[in-house]
């Protein structure tokens, strides 16, 4: 250990009339724990809610979407052939899509109907595990047995089930506006279908607004002659999906439209990315105050052991080496709170990722319990702030330490 080393340590063990100056270094440590613990929960917190938000969109959603110009794709079965054949592409099923009102006898909610084939859905969508009741499968089968026409099924949100006050085995009345024209206007058709299946994906918005049927009973109730809207896809790395997008454009021509799951969400997650930075911009300054407190303190180290320094001087020791014994000293502090900030942030984290107690309303948010991802990287990049920080805040004071002049200092000792 040098001599550097040596002194600084010592000069952090202040005596007891210099006790104020321990005081403020154990402030300075304290502050900045508290700067990365909040850091590190917070980024945590983010990070977790956009993972969450991430996997909830695409349970329901697709990676990638594949649409033709026009109003159904009635080849989807050669498109669905030659898009498996991509590289990177796992699986691929048919949907369509339409704005219906749903209807009991007292009440009535606008709804998404969305047609799936209950045998390629479950390769691509993630709504098998949302079902409260029912199965996907269930869309197949007969709703009703004996002699009388059976009913088609279909699946039905959460919230949408609870405002139509509808369970599994009731029957709710499908309303669309696309009906023939007569001389008396446009005549809604309508459907009766049995409920079959309730889902609860967490999420206020979905749980809401949609509703499944099988492909062949949306195609007859939509008249689209045993075509469909688009095919959603499924990727082995949901990041390569814009990737894979531009390939399939590019492969499938003119006339078809290719979109992945980044650029239909794109708005939402690069609000939360644009979030993640200020919240780290504005939460650093924690370690900014703290900073500031170490530069007083090293300040008020220097103003009292200006005839220590004169006489270290006297004896041989360079500036560069009077420098050194506050630098050490100021990333003593820092390191210190740095260290106890990513261990006690980490353990925080740990504590509110296996107890949550703390509940969201899920009306107002996409999760009901605070979600908590740490990302080693966030971590690193912390406690590299940090330190580099505080490191910064050692610089002024350490350099007026080192032009004391000893002849000056020792003038009137």
């Amino acid at each position: 250990m040098g001599y550097e080393w040596f002194i600084s340590l010592r000069y952090l063990k202040a005596r007891r009339r210099q006790g104020f100056i321990s005081l403020i270094s154990l402030i300075s440590v304290a502050g900045v724990t508290v700067g990365v613990m909040a850091l590190i929960v917070v980024l945590a917190v983010m990070t977790g809610f956009t993972e969450s938000l991430r996997d909830k969109i695409l349970g329901i959603n697709s990676h990638i979407v594949v649409q033709q110009m026009g109003l159904a794709m009635p080849d989807y079965t050669e498109v669905s052939k030659t898009v498996l054949e991509a590289e990177g592409v796992v699986a691929a099923t048919p949907y369509t899509y339409s704005q219906t009102l749903l209807s009991v006898p007292d009440a009535s909610a606008g709804a998404v109907l969305r047609g799936i084939d209950p045998g390629s859905a479950a390769t691509v969508l993630s709504l098998g595990d949302q079902l409260i009741t029912g199965s996907i499968e269930a869309l197949n089968q007969d709703s009703s047995a004996g002699p009388a026409p059976s009913l088609p099924g279909i699946i039905l949100g959460k919230e949408i089930a609870r405002s139509l006050r509808v369970f599994t085995g009731d029957n709710v009345r499908l309303f669309s506006p696309a009906g023939p024209l007569t001389p008396m206007g446009v005549i809604p058709k309508i459907k009766t279908c049995r409920v079959v299946g309730i889902f609860d994906t967490g999420m206020y918005e979905y749980d809401s607004s949609l509703a499944y049927v099988s492909l062949q009973t949306a195609q007859e109730f939509l008249e689209l002659e045993g075509g469909v809207h688009g095919l959603e896809l499924k990727v082995e790395d949901i990041y390569r999906a814009a990737a894979i997008a531009a390939q399939l454009e590019e492969k499938l021509g003119y006339g078809y439209i290719v979109n992945d799951w980044i650029s239909m969400n794109k708005n939402l997650f690069s609000a939360l990315k644009l979030e993640k930075t200020a919240m780290f911009i504005v939460l650093a300054l924690i370690v900014l105050v703290a900073a500031f407190n170490i530069i007083s303190t090293l300040i008020m180290v220097v103003m009292s052991k200006g005839k220590d320094i004169a006489i270290l001087k006297s004896m041989g020791a360079t500036s560069r080496g009077i420098m050194k014994v506050f630098v050490y000293e100021g990333l003593v502090i820092g390191l210190t709170g740095t260290v106890l900030g990513v261990g006690g942030g980490l353990a925080m984290c740990e504590v509110l990722s296996r107890y949550q107690f703390i509940k969201l309303p899920s009306d107002v948010y996409p999760i009901t319990t605070l979600p908590i991802k740490i990302l080693p990287l966030d971590v690193t990049l912390v406690a590299v702030s940090a330190a580099l920080i505080t490191l910064l805040a050692t610089l002024y004071p350490s350099w007026q330490a080192s032009k004391i002049d000893p002849a000056v200092a020792l003038r009137y000792e």
